[in-house]
């Protein structure tokens, strides 16, 4: 399984008070050890930097996601990703931009999306994403 992590995990998983029983860090702390393919793109990077404070969490988060293969979203994953919102709305399922961005690379690449948020889970509905579940 290739494995794509949502900001929702990612800031959980370096949260100093991270909850150990949250079973999603449990399964990304699993698959890190075992060499599972863990994906990202500059949008997670993006959206998590501002969560944490000083130069030293900046600089934490930096060094482990330099390791990551990185997705650079095309020109088609964009137009996927609004063909994939507009699907979601016609089923009357409201979903964020980011998240049909982040779930077109997921089916473009056949990656599983691991997240807390529910919008995926919506996404799964309409299209085949593969959501992480426990």
């Amino acid at each position: 399984m290739n494995l794509f992590v949502d900001t929702s995990v990612w800031s959980l998983a370096l949260r100093r008070d991270a909850p150990p029983s949250q079973p999603e860090v449990a399964f990304l702390r699993r698959a890190l050890e075992s060499a599972t393919p863990v994906l990202t793109t500059g949008l997670i990077l993006q959206e998590l930097l501002p969560g944490f404070r000083g130069p030293k969490a900046r600089d934490a988060i930096l060094s482990r996601f330099s390791v990551l293969p990185f997705l650079v979203p095309d020109r088609d994953d964009h137009v996927r990703a609004a063909e994939l919102h507009i699907a979601c709305r016609q089923k009357g399922l409201q979903v964020g931009t980011i998240d049909v961005l982040l779930s077109a690379l997921c089916l473009r690449y056949e990656l599983t999306m691991l997240s807390t948020d529910v919008d995926f889970r919506r996404i799964a509905r309409v299209r085949p994403l593969s959501v992480w579940t426990r």
